[in-house]
């Protein structure tokens, strides 16, 4: 089919992606509140079912409902499929919108969880629309999941993501762009929470301190090793975020801990910190160290994503723009797909900044552009 004709199509239903966006944005849904995260559910899935498209809420217990939208067109083969993955909820508790309401000025839409990433959702169904109005036949068909709890560390949904993804012979991941130059996501940071505990021996800080073991100096001084271990170049960071111990100034304590933040580029220093962290000794004598937890998404590499991106700059360039690559130090539901071998795209959602902020938003005039790349994208897959 004729991609700039896709394209032009998609620029002119702008105006009616703006009013679904501001619809999808008035329905706040934060991860932690079921009762919201599930209202703002159905008023996707109904927009969803106006398209000729099966749709399920898969109800959870403890969070909102994920929705899995299959098309009805397309190869219906179990394993000829591609997957387009998102996820509804946000940051932002109930009430937010009172504060950073929906609007639009200078060309830039904002509200909360506009960028991340409700505007990427709409994105896909125009994107749906538009292959659908052009009569070109699907190669195979499509399964969109949108979950409910991304933002918490997915899970409720990363057995289903798991499970969809391994059916797939490609997934298409609608986080935000990178940037002001909308780059797509070819690589992410695996990351990971690790949790040190430190048991020392408490004693009186002025009778008897030869008798105590100092938790709180354990502590540090493993932190101090830890920061010996971090690479920005290579990608490696440990980040000591939050720190506890003691109780009194005047009694030695006996117990401290550390959260610390894991980031690695690749999965062989993902590896090897993990296991450098299950082999942490004490430094004073007396002392004990256990170490809990670990990284729970392996990195996004770009070998992963290449030959997509590839595709994708080619169909941009068909439809008269250029699409550049990046690396995200966050990671998404993307690197669990990636994890598994799956081929996978990240950062095909709205251009924009300020995600978890507010002063969220999303450049308007993109969201044509980067409806048409995945309309194009499904259709070539």
């Amino acid at each position: 089919m004729n991609l700039k004709s896709l394209l032009k199509d998609l620029t002119s239903q702008l105006p009616t992606m703006l009013r679904t966006l501001e619809a999808f944005v008035r329905a706040e849904s934060p991860s932690t509140e079921k009762v919201a995260a599930d209202a703002c559910a159905k008023v996707i899935a109904e927009e969803w079912r106006k398209r000729d498209v099966h749709v399920e809420m898969i109800e959870q217990k403890h969070r909102g409902a994920h929705l899995r939208v299959t098309t009805t067109s397309g190869d219906t083969k179990a394993r000829s499929q591609l997957l387009v993955l998102g996820h509804y909820d946000t940051v932002y508790a109930t009430g937010t919108l009172a504060k950073m309401p929906f609007r639009i000025a200078a060309g830039r839409a904002f509200g909360p969880g506009v960028f991340d990433m409700k505007a990427g959702i709409v994105q896909t169904l125009f994107a749906l629309d538009a292959v659908q109005r052009s009569g070109a036949a699907l190669k195979k068909k499509i399964v969109f999941l949108w979950t409910s709890d991304e933002e918490i560390g997915s899970e409720s949904s990363r057995k289903l993501i798991e499970s969809g993804a391994k059916r797939s012979d490609a997934v298409f991941v609608l986080e935000p762009a990178l940037g002001p130059k909308g780059l797509l996501k070819t690589a992410r940071k695996g990351v990971g929470e690790a949790e040190i505990i430190v048991h020392g021996r408490a004693s009186h800080a002025g009778l008897a301190p030869e008798k105590g073991v100092n938790a709180i100096h354990e502590l540090s001084l493993q932190i101090a090793r830890l920061m010996e271990w971090n690479d920005l170049p290579r990608g490696i960071s440990i980040n000591a975020g939050l720190v506890e111990g003691g109780t009194r100034p005047n009694v030695i304590p006996d117990r401290a801990r550390a959260i610390l933040d894991l980031r690695a580029l690749r999965s062989n220093d993902m590896q090897k910190i993990e296991k450098r962290l299950r082999k942490l000794e004490p430094i004073l004598p007396g002392a004990k160290i256990a170490v809990r937890g670990g990284f729970n998404r392996a990195p996004l590499e770009r070998k992963i994503s290449a030959e997509l991106f590839q595709r994708a700059s080619s169909l941009a360039k068909q439809m008269g723009f250029t699409v550049g690559e990046g690396t995200a130090g966050g990671g998404s539901d993307g690197n669990l797909t990636a994890a598994l071998g799956i081929p996978t795209l990240d950062g095909l959602g709205a251009v924009g900044d300020g995600a978890h902020s507010h002063g969220e938003y999303i450049l308007a005039r993109t969201m044509p552009q980067r409806a048409a790349l995945l309309a194009a994208l499904l259709l070539q897959s």
